[in-house]
């Protein structure tokens, strides 16, 4: 149903102003009260007015000029509005056409200002959008997509480090590559994950933490960079589960089963290389092995100490 809103005002203004803005807001919707078109001869202005155009109103447009704000009429209607604004919601429009004083009662209101009574199209446009509960604030999108990921709280970093250190391991993970690019990696629809600006802060911030290994370079653009032995651990340690069984599952393939490289280790345990390298990467350089490393990615066992033994039996 349309809304019905009643138009408080002086007679003065009906002619230059009030008959032709009614019009137009009943041309767009709103089943405007206007006494003009309400009350005939013999007809009670009490019961008219308060009984019925107030009374049913959801809204009322008080136009106020200098004549308006004198008139008694127009004191008790806005008297009656106030009432039914606490009582039961009615909403209130001040409609300002002169540079007269607003009443006291609805200085608190935001009122819509006309300063060309032949021509307000704006202020028409704002007044319907209060009438019909319509606003112009565009409405909210998806989040950036980092924002979207569940992330491990890893002490000291942000949600934007944590997903770049863990698409990095994962990356890394995945296609052994040790050295990532994060002008391809961090890229989706050839778009960037997020502000250029925030990537490479984070880079920098990854790096003075230890997590990363950045390649300085001179000028613009990104630089490459490795992901450390640190930066693993704290990966593996949130992310992969059985990390820890792992770990133990290799020391039993070094202590019991004489394995002495990292081809066997993968084979056997069916995981992938960057992940095997990692952790006898630890075992290194902790102590508990001695390691040397091919071209070609071949890892060799050639010492295994007798702590490392003793681990598989705690």
């Amino acid at each position: 149903m349309s809304p019905k809103v009643f138009v408080s005002h002086a007679s003065e203004d009906k002619q230059r102003f009030v008959l032709g803005f009614a019009e137009k807001l009943r041309q767009n919707g709103v089943d405007a009260w206007l006494d003009k078109w309400e009350m005939l001869p013999g007809d009670s202005l009490v019961e008219k007015i308060f009984e019925e155009g107030l009374k049913e109103a959801q809204a009322v447009i008080i136009v106020l000029s200098n004549h308006s704000v004198s008139k008694p009429w127009v004191k008790e209607e806005l008297n009656a509005s106030v009432v039914n604004k606490i009582s039961k919601g009615t909403k209130i429009i001040p409609v300002v056409i002169d540079e007269c004083e607003v009443p006291e009662s609805l200085k608190s209101t935001v009122w819509e200002k006309v300063t060309d009574t032949n021509n307000y199209q704006d202020s028409l446009d704002r007044i319907l959008a209060s009438i019909f509960g319509h606003s112009a604030k565009p409405s909210i999108g998806s989040p950036p997509s980092y924002t979207q990921h569940a992330f491990a709280d890893i002490p000291g970093l942000t949600q934007i480090d944590s997903l770049v250190l863990k698409k990095s391991c994962d990356y890394d993970l995945d296609k052994n590559a040790h050295i990532l690019n994060p002008g391809t990696l961090f890229i989706e629809n050839d778009t960037l994950l997020f502000p250029e600006a925030e990537l490479k802060d984070s880079l920098e911030m990854l790096d003075r933490g230890g997590f990363i290994k950045l390649s300085k370079t001179i000028g613009a653009g990104f630089s490459h960079y490795q992901i450390t032995t640190h930066g693993m651990e704290s990966y593996l340690n949130a992310y992969l589960t059985d990390y820890q069984d792992l770990i133990r599952e290799v020391i039993a393939l070094i202590v019991n089963k004489n394995m002495h490289n990292n081809a066997e280790i993968v084979e056997e345990t069916n995981r992938p290389q960057r992940l095997i390298d990692h952790i006898l990467d630890l075992l290194d350089i902790n102590g508990h092995i001695d390691i040397t490393k091919t071209v070609g990615g071949g890892v060799h066992i050639f010492n295994v100490s007798p702590g490392l033994r003793r681990m598989l039996a705690t």
